[in-house]
This record gives C-alpha cells, sequence and structure tokens, in this order.
C-alpha cells in the first residue's frame, strides 16, 4: 500500500480524508486508482499536479513507486 497525501482543499472529494492510501506500483497507477475511488479527483489531477515521492520531485507518471512510500501530491509548481 501506498499513502498518497493531498492538500486540504481535495478533501472535500475525499470525505475529509487527507491521506488515502492506493496499492499502486508507478505514479500512474496511484492517480488512477485515486480517481476511480474519488471521481472529484479527476478534473484537478488531470489539469496538471507536482508529486513528491519520499521527499524528491518525479519528473513523471512513469516512475516506479515503491512499498511503503509517501506520496504527496501538490499544486503544479512551476518556474521561472
Amino acid at each position: 500500500m501506498v499513502a498518497v497525501h493531498l492538500w486540504s482543499s481535495l478533501t472535500r472529494f475525499t470525505d475529509g480524508a487527507r491521506v488515502v492510501e492506493v496499492e499502486a506500483a508507478t505514479v500512474a497507477e496511484a492517480l488512477k486508482q485515486l480517481v476511480e475511488t474519488h471521481p472529484g479527483l479527476g478534473p484537478i489531477l488531470d489539469g496538471g499536479i507536482s508529486v513528491v515521492i519520499d521527499g524528491e520531485m518525479v519528473p513523471n507518471r512513469h516512475t516506479a513507486i515503491e512499498p511503503g512510500a509517501e506520496v504527496y501530491l501538490m499544486q503544479r509548481l512551476k518556474g521561472g
């Protein structure tokens, strides 16, 4: 299981849960499972987010997630 931490405004789609556990081996699988479980997250996740695994921002959705890793969804971070 992977613990996915959500920013506070997303909890309205998860019945108040700030952490949702999913079974996933990659970021893409975790996001897909989140949307399947909580469909209201779909438009937000599709709109663009940043994903951090164990304190490291990941470059793409094909990135592997090790069992027990902590995954944080963050509003898209933009450089400039």
